[in-house]
């Protein structure tokens, strides 16, 4: 009787065992996100009709398809989550998950890193990509970001460049003085107009249409898209590529939406925005070499001026950058400089 016994409670416990087995595999299968799925909201300020829009839909696509389905992406373009800080601060609380914004904006956070938006700062786009990704000055910039603002920076594309139209010709420095030049209130593009002799005249954009046409200001600056999208060239005779600001458009993840996805999902969605970017960089890119031969094609002369004298005239407000931004400024500009091609 007493073998028995021990032989009943030796079965019993092999079947506690055996049950208690089965569940830690059925938590841990639980705890597997492989079979997790994800859908991500991505804000924009840019309408159904930009580029902008475009090149976020590809990403949709691809992290969709990549991931089986498991990676969706949802656009609320138009800015219907508000602006582009605003949406930068929504990442940052983890109640949004992706959006757009330029290099430069981060100087809410970073006030270094205001110096990729100054005028003549950057040359081109494969500089603005070579100092934020390739230099120590931008893998620190990145870094401080996530660590302390919770802002991932994954990849950027190209998304213009600034030129100036006017009632007047301007084929050099000299053309600039004295010309009423509307622009946004950015102490950047205040400057830019200041410091190349013309008169800075801030208004919001939906008024500048009229004021052209009007000859309350003689002239705007903005990339070639901006000018086609609001028809300036209707009541503008001349563009001059002054080519003053770079316009980067950088693909932004919350640090908290990253650190939820799986490392399989994080590797589809840091590919996707690769990808998404090249795709963003071809679309302005294409649709600038088209515009030039449009704006000509309307009557538009272009005009392509010594920028040396530009760029030697916006440099005289550069020690106004190093004392806001403090120790270290110019050695950050050092930097920045040093990767010109």
């Amino acid at each position: 009787m007493k073998k028995l016994l021990i032989t009943f409670i030796g079965l019993v416990l092999l079947v506690l065992a055996a049950c208690g087995d089965s569940e830690e595999s059925s938590g841990s299968e639980g705890n597997d996100s492989s079979g997790e799925s994800y859908e991500l909201e991505f804000g924009m300020q840019p309408n159904t009709q930009s580029n902008e829009y475009e090149a976020v839909e590809y990403l949709a696509d691809y992290v969709e398809e990549e991931s089986d389905g498991r990676l969706t992406v949802t656009i609320f373009p138009d800015a219907q989550l508000g602006n582009d800080l605003e949406m930068l601060g929504q990442l940052q609380d983890g109640s949004l998950d992706l959006t757009l914004s330029e290099m430069g904006r981060f100087a809410q956070w970073v006030p270094r890193a205001e110096l990729l938006a100054v005028p003549y700062v950057i040359e081109d786009f494969d500089h603005i990509k070579r100092v934020v990704y390739e230099t120590d000055f931008g893998e620190e910039l990145r870094n401080e970001l996530v660590e302390e603002h919770d802002l991932r920076v994954v990849d950027s594309g190209y998304n213009g460049t600034r030129v100036t139209s006017s009632s007047s010709e301007i084929s050099e420095l000299a053309d600039m003085e004295g010309i009423s030049l509307r622009v946004p209130e950015a102490q950047t593009l205040l400057d830019y107009a200041e410091y190349t002799g013309a008169t800075p005249t801030p208004m919001a954009f939906s008024e500048v249409y009229l004021a052209l046409q009007t000859g309350q200001v003689d002239g705007q600056e903005n990339p070639l898209s901006a000018i086609r999208a609001q028809s300036f060239h209707e009541v503008q005779d001349y563009i001059a590529l002054t080519n003053h600001v770079v316009n980067d458009n950088t693909y932004v993840v919350s640090e908290q939406t990253w650190q939820d996805l799986p490392e399989d999902l994080q590797q589809i969605l840091a590919d996707g925005i690769d990808a998404a970017t090249d795709h963003h960089t071809e679309l302005f890119q294409t649709e600038e070499e088209e515009l030039i031969e449009f704006f000509e094609g309307e009557g538009v002369t272009i005009t392509e001026p010594d920028l040396t004298e530009f760029r030697e005239a916006v440099a005289e407000a550069y020690p106004n950058y190093y004392e806001k931004i403090g120790d270290g400024a110019e050695d950050y500009m050092e930097i920045i400089e040093g990767v010109r091609e």
